[in-house]
């Protein structure tokens, strides 16, 4: 037990050799969001990273759906799984960051959505009480590779997680050299 009272918790967080930045404004914690979409199965995944102030990661999430019939739709989910997030980790201020241009603008509207993710952004704009301040923004799916790569993976294994202050050990290597020659570092 002496041995473990010297040890010290160090923040993870992901240093990007391009151009990654913090959604413009304040906020305290941003959640990115994304989709992967088997049309074979009609399953789909939801890839979540939450990130501090400063870039590091609190946490990481993937959930397995199932009966998805559009990537539209898993696309909605995944926005759905990041408030929800937010509520069980009970942020007062939050981002939610997403790929998905369609969904993130259904989101900023409190117009009545009669398309067929309708029922989803109508619980998401529900759950807004929840928070003293919320932001959705979209950025480009290149800004968005820890999602997208959680959710890619997630996918493909068959597998949900969640993790604190973390990202699982394959989207770490993942990140390591991104396939463009780009040096992607994680650091614990």
């Amino acid at each position: 037990m002496a041995k473990l009272d010297g040890l010290e918790e160090k923040p993870l967080t992901l240093s990007v050799g391009r151009g990654h930045r913090q959604p413009k404004g304040n906020m305290r914690m941003t959640i990115y969001f994304d989709a992967d979409f088997s049309r074979r199965s009609s399953k789909s995944t939801s890839g979540l990273v939450v990130r501090g102030v400063m870039g590091e990661i609190l946490a990481s999430k993937t959930v397995i759906h199932s009966a998805i019939s559009f990537l539209f739709v898993a696309e909605a989910q995944a926005c759905l799984q990041a408030i929800q997030l937010g509520i069980l980790i009970r942020f007062n201020s939050l981002a939610i960051v997403g790929d998905s241009r369609t969904v993130i603008k259904k989101c900023q509207t409190t117009d009545p959505d009669k398309s067929i993710i309708g029922a989803l952004i109508r619980d998401i704009q529900r759950k807004k009480f929840h928070f003293q301040e919320i932001d959705f923004q979209f950025i480009h799916r290149s800004e968005n590779e820890c999602a997208h790569n959680n959710a890619h993976e997630a996918l493909k294994r068959g597998e949900g997680k969640y993790l604190v202050g973390a990202i699982p050990d394959y989207i770490r290597r993942a990140l390591k050299n991104d396939g463009r020659g780009t040096q992607i570092e994680v650091v614990s």
